[in-house]
């Protein structure tokens, strides 16, 4: 199954993810070693394959793989990390957010997002950057997740200087229904 995944045919490839996935904690090694490969496109199958295991060293090599120098396998991991939400890799995704690849950032808050409330005073201390794209994807990932707590950095992220960081910031107000006001007819 591992030379399919290296074959270079994405069809073949992507045929044996479950296979791979299914023998868990035995495809664990050659999946973690291939991280490794000079080659990016068995990084990203071997990312991929990670995505799809339970096992938490598998989450251990989507951490790893944020740190890919090729932006295909950090998306693949940061999508994988979405999926198998993991706290430990919190900090690598906050940092993730000031990527210039901006679809690895996204990705990175969406995995954010479904870590839930732990994630949140990390991504607090994006909302102080003097990056206007990582405190965009922070707002965005405080208001979908959707927590009080995420309450006063919202309204403070009201008088933002970026409309985005504003946009965002209102949506998830709306979301915890704050400002709205209830009335008996």
């Amino acid at each position: 199954m591992l030379n399919e995944l290296i074959s270079g045919d994405d069809a073949r490839a992507e045929a044996v993810v479950p296979g791979l996935a299914q023998i868990g904690a035995a495809s664990l090694d050659p999946l973690l070693a291939m991280l490794d490969s000079p080659g990016s496109d068995q990084r990203w199958w071997a990312t991929r394959v990670l995505a799809a295991l339970t096992q938490p060293e598998a989450r251990d090599g989507l951490r790893r793989s944020l740190k890919d120098r090729d932006p295909a396998v950090r998306q693949c991991a940061a999508l994988g990390l979405r999926q198998r939400p993991t706290q430990s890799a919190i900090s690598a995704l906050i940092d993730a957010l000031h990527d210039p690849d901006r679809l690895f950032a996204r990705l990175a808050a969406d995995a954010l997002v479904a870590i839930g409330p732990v994630a949140i005073s990390s991504l607090i201390s994006v909302i102080e950057s003097p990056d206007p794209a990582a405190r965009i994807e922070a707002i965005r990932a405080l208001a979908a997740i959707e927590d009080p707590q995420a309450i006063h950095p919202l309204y403070a992220a009201l008088d933002d200087p970026s409309q985005m960081v504003g946009y965002w910031a209102e949506q998830g107000l709306n979301r915890l229904g704050v400002g709205m006001v209830y009335f008996k007819p």
